[in-house]
């Protein structure tokens, strides 16, 4: 078992290997973070990782204010996650890569990373300025008939794409913009998928990869027969997650 310790930043939304994350970093825990990470050299990995909130606030309380006047304010690593922030968590997450951490003018950060290995949460330290976490790096078994099921998922996700585009053509991306490697083509279904957080998180945190597009073919079908009834919606981008606010 491979282990590693890195900071931890949670947040509201999945990262999957491959997604490109933007995120504007202004609270102090996470402006501590980054200048952690500034002290790597540039030509090395500045690496954190990231994981799903279960139960608990992104952006912690720091006055009173609305809707709440009388919000008591919380200061430290795990402000909003409890007495043991470990439960706040999902257990399973991603390695973010920062090739962009900018710091402006008033100290808040520019950041640019990307989703690279998953891991398993194992434990998490909050003892230090920011958390900070133990974590399993976990193998990408391919599963049964993974490339087969690629091929499936990928015929699927065009569909799909279709009846986002209100069948526009000219608005979808072509076969040759598309990856064929079942393992990417899984994580890249499952961040450009519209679906709810708890949803995306099963695709992430699936024992395989032939698993995870079995999955996604499911989900694909039952999606395009729904949306065969809804107006025209704009496509989502492929590779680009939310900014955080955080």
């Amino acid at each position: 078992m491979t282990t590693v310790r890195l900071p931890l930043f949670p947040l509201n939304s999945v990262l999957f290997p491959g997604l490109v994350l933007p995120l504007n970093i202004f609270e102090e825990r996470y402006r501590a973070m980054m200048r952690e990470l500034l002290k790597t050299p540039e030509d090395e990995s500045r690496r954190f990782a990231v994981v799903t909130i279960r139960d608990g606030h992104e952006v912690a309380t720091t006055s009173p204010g609305l809707p709440d006047q009388t919000a008591v304010p919380e200061r430290g690593p795990a402000a909003g996650f409890g007495d043991d922030p470990i439960k706040a968590f999902h257990g399973v997450g991603c390695v973010a890569d920062a090739a962009t951490v900018r710091e402006r003018p008033d100290g808040t950060f520019e950041v640019l990373a990307t989703g690279t290995t998953r891991v398993r949460l194992l434990s998490v330290d909050a003892s230090g300025p920011f958390l900070t976490a133990e974590l399993e790096e976990l193998p990408e078994d391919p599963g049964d008939e993974a490339g087969a099921l690629a091929e499936g998922v990928l015929r699927s996700f065009r569909q799909y794409q279709k009846r986002l585009a209100g069948a526009r053509e000219r608005s979808l991306a072509t076969g040759a913009d598309l990856p064929d490697e079942p393992s990417v083509v899984s994580y890249l279904v499952a961040a450009a998928m519209m679906l709810d957080t708890p949803t995306k998180q099963r695709l992430l945190q699936a024992p395989d990869i032939a698993s995870r597009l079995r999955d996604e073919l499911k989900l694909l079908r039952s999606e395009t027969s729904i949306i065969r009834s809804l107006p025209s919606l704009p496509a989502s981008e492929l590779t680009r997650g939310p900014m955080s606010l955080n």
